[in-house]
């Protein structure tokens, strides 16, 4: 088995998460590391291992050469001029999320990529957790009946810090709908089968980063959101976003009520924020309406996978199917259409969040 050598482009929190997953995978080494911020390239170096070559543009990564696929893990709005040039590489990409800040940003990257023979994965990772996983394998066999509502709830921690705080900002991050929430919205679309065609959506800056400044700007992002999505197939879907929330038990929650069932899949949030700092199982629940008796399943996730990331698990998993796509090809689970729409419906959101009316896709 030949060893698949990663490029990482972008290494702070989520770099290095990728980083330490891809470790818990057979036959691949990280390369190489291009970050401007010389701190965070020599903590991922140490990770990487002695191999690791580091750099403090992408360009000059890219020049070089030495990788078998890269990983794009820099700040949002950093997406867009870094893949004008990651794209004329032929080697297989995964592309963190959101694909850009905005619609436009996502049509001229999909535009940059046509004619382009190797992959571009967008890492939509919430798909590959392992509770979520089999609340979609439940809802594929049919266990919920005919799906008609989708609610999903996820009650955190506040933003983090992150490298120049580029994440208190729209401007940068496409605002909260589309970096935090993208995640759920292609949730959406992957448990309804269809496309968004109307968002209505009410949400604010009530409480996080409130009195704060950050590099002389104040911090314009929200924090607490209810977000309504009606889409082609007459399914409806209903996002509660709260980020002062940390106290929560279940950080996400997602369910899926038919005509048959209701299944809910509950996520624990990362050990590391938990009151004792130990890692939690997840659960799934299938509620028949025909006998009224729920049926619970705990699921336990390897403490080395849980260990490595805050996505309880999903990083993983996801690397390991984009491994698997690298070394024998094939088409990406996730692509940047995938990308682009969830990324249109978050703008859709902030949009109406911001001027009180729905809007139609």
């Amino acid at each position: 088995m030949n060893t698949i050598r990663y490029g990482i482009i972008g290494s702070g929190m989520m770099g290095q998460e990728h980083i330490r997953n891809i470790a818990l995978l057979d036959g691949t080494e990280i390369s190489a590391v291009a970050d401007p911020n010389t701190e965070m390239q020599r903590s991922a170096a140490t990770l990487a291992g002695p191999a690791c070559r580091t750099f403090s543009h992408h360009g000059r990564l890219i020049e070089e050469g030495g990788f078998d696929a890269l990983v794009v893990a820099a700040p949002n709005h950093m997406h867009k001029p870094i893949l004008d040039d990651v794209l004329k590489c032929d080697v297989p990409v995964l592309v963190e999320k959101p694909l850009g800040i905005d619609g436009s940003q996502c049509r001229d990257i999909m535009a940059g990529a046509n004619g382009r023979k190797a992959p571009v994965w967008v890492a939509m990772e919430y798909r590959y957790m392992p509770p979520i996983a089999r609340l979609l394998e439940e809802v594929r066999a049919g266990a919920a009946g005919e799906p008609k509502m989708i609610a999903i709830r996820e009650h955190r921690f506040p933003f983090l810090s992150k490298v120049g705080d580029w994440n208190r900002f729209q401007d940068q991050t496409g605002g909260t709908m589309i970096e935090k929430c993208c995640h759920f919205f292609d949730l959406m679309r992957l448990l309804s089968g269809s496309e968004a065609i109307r968002v209505f959506a009410s949400g604010a800056m009530d409480v996080n980063f409130k009195d704060e400044i950050f590099n002389g700007r104040r911090a314009d992002i929200l924090d607490n959101a209810f977000v309504i999505v009606d889409f082609e197939n007459g399914i409806r879907a209903m996002l509660d976003l709260c980020m002062f929330a940390e106290g929560s038990y279940w950080q996400e929650t997602v369910t899926v009520t038919g005509d048959r069932a209701r299944i809910d899949a509950h996520v624990p949030g990362p050990a590391r924020f938990s009151p004792t700092g130990e890692e939690r199982s997840s659960r799934l629940v299938l509620s028949p309406r025909e006998s009224k008796v729920p049926i619970a399943e705990d699921i336990h996730v390897d403490p080395a996978i849980l260990s490595a990331g805050d996505h309880h698990g999903s990083t993983f998993y996801q690397h390991e199917k984009f491994l698997h796509m690298v070394r024998n090809g094939g088409a990406p689970e996730v692509s940047m259409l995938d990308g682009a729409k969830s990324v249109e419906i978050g703008a859709a959101a902030e949009e109406s969040a911001r001027t009180g009316m729905p809007v139609m896709l």
